[in-house]
């Protein structure tokens, strides 16, 4: 790594950054662009794929008739794209394997944010329960029906890998499958994403990605709803300095600046803070291969001690002034309700289901097959159409 490059410009490519030409390919065989690396179809793949598209329509604090200009599924994946493409780069990394996995990162995410995800998950107890990280997955390698000669999107290993294991390894041994996510020990079983190591260096970037733009962008989010103001972020660390920092730069600047500036330099301060700290890691792991990053028993891209602690501090506080706030709760309150009505009266009458959904439904072996694909039906929904297929569904003059 050369720490002179600046954060504009491109390192040489790391010695344990993954690299397309040693992929270890795709589990159905395919010849390969001329024109694009195998991660690059990756990507492509993802960004056009239905539960992709499919982001638009979902929101993660708000739902998606409460205003226009709060982060969906989408935009928030984009932003998240844009960091990890930049960390990537600057770290020497392969930015279209980051990307990828950043633009995949949410796919599974169920209508409503993690409100619908936690009903969905209580409905799906008796059958295994339900994890985004699982339904992503099982997304692009089973739902994703676009392809005549395969299910899902045929993605290579490192971005399967990167999928079911972004946040770290998931077992601590080899071959083993329990505690895990039913959709991910299904698939494991025929396909070994090695989830006892590691994931890759761009894995681990696009996690921290993730992140980053969360809380940035929930902080831009809430002051814009009113949800909390400026002069409450004051004590908060990382946001109250910025603050001020801009305050006395820029007397009597106008709100929306205000949050503009704030928001864009947490996110400054935090990937220069996480290249730094990613920098003494490497050099002090020396690691020579994506093996080596595998193999390593802590993850080698990280923030510093002093910026994880911050970011505790900041999601406390977001979590007690907007994701508790009132407003989010009616929300999430009805959303709940939503959700479970949906799942009990589509898993207890499935003739209620869209023809090609009843038909599978239909074939199911046993009913715990079936409310696994009703969950399909279910997380692969936007906020508006859950609300119309809700209404179509109890109201009676629908």
């Amino acid at each position: 790594m050369n720490a002179a490059n600046g954060f504009g410009v491109a390192p040489l490519r790391a010695p344990c950054a993954s690299d397309p030409s040693k992929s270890r390919g795709r589990l159905y065989p395919e010849p390969e662009s001329p024109t694009r690396t195998i991660y690059q179809r990756d990507r492509d793949r993802i960004i056009h794929s239905g539960a992709f598209r499919r982001l638009k329509y979902k929101t993660q604090v708000f739902v998606f008739h409460e205003g226009d200009h709060y982060r969906t599924r989408l935009t928030h994946s984009l932003e998240v794209a844009q960091i990890a493409r930049s960390l990537s780069r600057t770290l020497g990394l392969d930015e279209d394997l980051a990307e990828a996995l950043a633009l995949a990162h949410d796919l599974g995410h169920t209508p409503f944010g993690h409100a619908g995800e936690d009903a969905l998950r209580e409905v799906m107890r008796p059958y295994g329960g339900f994890d985004h990280n699982g339904q992503a997955l099982r997304i692009v390698t089973r739902l994703e029906a676009r392809y005549a000669d395969f299910d899902g999107l045929n993605l290579t290993w490192e971005t399967l890998e990167g999928i079911a294991k972004h946040n770290g390894p998931l077992v601590h041994a080899p071959g083993r499958t329990d505690g895990l996510p039913w959709a991910v020990a299904e698939y494991v079983r025929g396909h070994d994403l090695e989830l006892h190591t590691q994931p890759g260096l761009e894995a681990q970037v696009a996690a921290l990605a993730d992140d980053i733009a969360y809380n940035t962008h929930d902080v831009d989010d809430g002051l814009r709803a009113g949800l909390f103001g400026v002069e409450d972020l004051m004590g908060v660390p990382l946001v109250g300095p910025i603050i001020r920092e801009v305050r006395d730069r820029h007397p009597g600047l106008e709100s929306s600046r205000l949050i503009h500036e704030t928001t864009r330099r947490m996110i400054d301060r935090m990937v220069a803070d996480l290249v730094s700290e990613t920098r003494e890691r490497l050099a002090e792991a020396a690691p020579r291969s994506v093996a080596d990053v595998r193999a390593a028993p802590h993850p080698l891209v990280a923030m510093s001690k002093g910026m994880r602690a911050a970011n505790r501090e900041l999601q406390a506080f977001l979590y007690q002034r907007m994701y508790r706030h009132y407003r989010v709760n009616r929300m999430t309150s009805k959303a709940r309700r939503v959700i479970d009505d949906l799942f009990r009266i589509l898993l207890a009458e499935p003739e209620c289901l869209p023809t090609e959904w009843r038909a599978r439904a239909e074939l199911a072996a046993d009913q715990t097959t079936r409310a696994r694909l009703v969950a399909d039906y279910i997380a692969g929904m936007t906020d508006r159409y859950a609300l119309d297929e809700h209404k179509r569904l109890f109201d009676l003059y629908e």
